[in-house]
């Protein structure tokens, strides 16, 4: 059994009414509708705090994490576009084609140098260069 402790409060005259209109029925206590109404907004007050103090940040997170996906989905529509581009229009070196494959390293080679410092100062191409 659930141990009980007395309490003493005023209510206004209305909510005292109200009260003892629904007490008036039949196995129904002052006592029991007090506990659980203050135990509905008790639990409530908790999931409010909690709301508080985390929600708007895990709105936040959330946005991100959906920016970050749509970005992801842009950037891999672009390249994917692009390297179909690139195929569709220069054809394949030929085996024997020394200078041209030689050629081809030396531009990829650049390629990923300008990544890698564009990466390493937080730079974006597509944003005019600044760091985020």
């Amino acid at each position: 059994m659930v141990q009980k402790i007395r309490h003493q409060f005023l209510l206004a005259k209305p909510v005292s009414d109200k009260l003892i209109e629904l007490a008036g029925k039949r196995g129904v206590t002052k006592s029991d509708i007090l506990a659980q109404a203050l135990g509905y907004w008790l639990d409530r007050k908790g999931v409010s705090e909690l709301d508080e103090r985390f929600g708007r940040r895990l709105d936040r997170l959330a946005d991100s994490l959906d920016r970050l996906v749509r970005d992801s989905h842009i950037e891999l529509e672009t390249l994917a576009l692009f390297i179909r581009y690139e195929l569709a229009i220069h054809p394949p070196l030929a085996e024997t084609d020394h200078a041209g494959r030689a050629a081809g390293s030396m531009r990829f080679e650049a390629f990923l140098n300008q990544v890698a410092r564009q990466v390493g100062k937080g730079r974006r191409t597509l944003e005019g260069g600044e760091a985020q």
